[in-house]
């Protein structure tokens, strides 16, 4: 028999199979007819009158381009599109020759935002891409293709007299303070040409239609990638009461004070983008799909928890070692008891953290249904925080993964009556974009035996987290064989936790 984390491995790479850009763009449009073609997306169509422009932004985007090329053929007149510096180069020694474009490709390349930070490239591409969108005429259609990941630094076309470098400081003192992605990105947007709605402006009168990776939780589009083509639902109220929030107010640049005080204060009316059709692609949620019937397929009863889990790392890792313990608990009591009532209590956490869509009771009545004899697959997905105390090096998926192997190891030496005795337990958490903060691995997984171990051989889990140091750990404990190192995937759909339980 397969091994567990040989199973969390394969669920976790048929997750991310089926939102790499090519498979995903070639499923969803279609270019049909010769005298007046049409471009389907979907099932949706939309008559191509006169020129036909491709622009893009973001990770994914050069593989989705490479693609849509592919489709599209001679009926694409021109194409800009803005990818982070070096992903060519990175692609093409990766041998993923499907993502790069093809010689004497009509779409220009321009790679910027270094280490996901806009930069004169970055706005170099950004206006090249606002000229286009500004010449077109109602006759025009322009495809336009957001990969959530790296889409915002690489638009950016601050409001003037705003310079570059004084939004990007203002983002990173939001971003040292803990302000969400969410928060970041009403910022932006707030003090962007492009964003928040600004690119379909520039190019009325023409049809625009946007193809959306997503990356963010729930698939917002006003939010993905600060969303360029759609009508902000943020005004600058919200702008202010997050700088108020952070207590930044006070530390604003001239230029930025100018901006906000001449911003109106309500946002463009959503009829004056009758022009624009958004349409996701790609998301966490169809990655877990996958993940949940290549499960079933290896014999799991596989559920998916959420595509929407979100919060501070240490509470993620305890909501999910409380779950791990329900589950033994469950085969302990052979599918027929009642369910620990004080675990039951501890589970408040589900509703501190707030996570849209998961449903505990209705969740822990399909756990009792399962039987006691079949083992457990849950999948979920989304993006935790790590509010950064130590000098370490890691991702926020390696610290996950380690804090659950803490806490499952504290929750073994608390009693000798641990349900966890009875059971396997593999838990496995990676960047779909396979690169876990600063690190080459996606992540990393753990099992309840993980600290035991790493303490035979003289590694103190505690200090390492303590430190923000889960990479250097994961690094040194069994030779690195805990990490998940995927390479560069050209995708992003945020992370993905895979839970494996079996009855010993």
């Amino acid at each position: 028999t397969m091994s567990l984390r040989e199973h969390a491995l394969s669920l976790f790479r048929g997750a991310l199979g089926t939102v790499r850009p090519g498979p995903m763009l070639k499923r969803a449009l279609m270019l049909q007819g010769d005298g007046c073609p049409q471009l389907l997306v979907k099932g949706q169509a939309f008559p191509v009158k006169r020129d036909l422009y491709l622009v893009g932004f973001g990770k994914a985007v050069l593989g989705m381009a490479a693609a849509a090329e592919e489709i599209l053929g001679d009926h694409l007149t021109r194409g800009i599109i803005n990818v982070p510096l070096g992903i060519q180069e990175s692609l093409q020694r990766a041998g993923m020759q499907e993502m790069l474009l093809k010689p004497h490709s009509k779409i220009q390349v321009i790679e910027g935002a270094k280490n996901n930070l806009p930069d004169a490239e970055a706005l170099k591409g950004a206006v090249a891409i606002q000229e286009l969108a500004k010449g077109l005429t109602a006759d025009d259609l322009l495809l336009v293709l957001i990969s959530g990941r790296g889409g915002s630094a690489l638009l950016p076309a601050p409001i003037p007299p705003i310079l570059l470098e004084e939004k990007e400081k203002l983002t990173k003192m939001l971003a040292s303070r803990g302000a969400a992605i969410q928060e970041l990105n009403i910022v932006r947007k707030t003090l962007s040409m492009l964003k928040g709605g600004g690119l379909a402006q520039l190019a009325h009168p023409a049809q625009v239609v946007s193809l959306i990776l997503s990356d963010v939780i729930g698939d917002p589009v006003d939010i993905i990638a600060s969303g360029p083509t759609v009508a902000s639902s943020h005004s600058v109220q919200d702008c202010l009461q997050i700088l108020t929030k952070y207590n930044l107010l006070h530390k604003l640049p001239k230029s930025v004070e100018t901006v906000l005080s001449s911003s109106p204060t309500k946002p463009t009316a959503p009829e004056n983008y009758s022009h624009v059709s958004n349409i996701i692609l790609g998301s966490n949620t169809l990655a877990l799909e996958e993940a949940k019937r290549q499960a079933e397929g290896l014999g799991y009863a596989a559920l998916i928890l959420s595509a929407a889990v979100h919060g501070e790392v240490g509470c993620v890792a305890t909501m999910y070692c409380q779950l791990i313990q329900l589950v033994c608990l469950g085969f302990a009591s052979l599918g027929g008891g009642p369910l620990s009532d004080e675990l039951r209590r501890n589970l408040q956490l589900e509703a501190e953290l707030q996570i849209p869509g998961l449903d505990l009771e209705k969740f822990l009545q399909a756990l009792r249904e399962l039987g006691p004899d079949r083992p457990v697959c849950i999948l979920a997905g989304g993006e935790t925080t790590v509010q950064l105390q130590g000098t370490g090096k890691g991702g926020r998926n390696q610290e996950l993964a380690l804090r659950v192997g803490l806490g499952l190891h504290k929750a073994q030496a608390t009693g000798a009556s641990s349900p966890q005795g009875r059971c396997e337990i593999l838990f496995l958490s990676g960047g779909t974009d396979g690169q876990d903060g600063p690190t080459e691995a996606a992540g990393a997984f753990c099992t309840s035996g993980l600290v035991a171990e790493a303490l035979q051989e003289g590694l103190d889990v505690e200090a390492f987290l303590r430190n923000n140091d889960s990479y250097t750990f994961f690094s040194q404990f069994q030779g690195g064989h805990h990490l998940v190192v995927t390479g560069l995937t050209g995708t992003n759909v945020m992370d993905i936790q895979v839970i494996l339980i079996r009855a010993t």
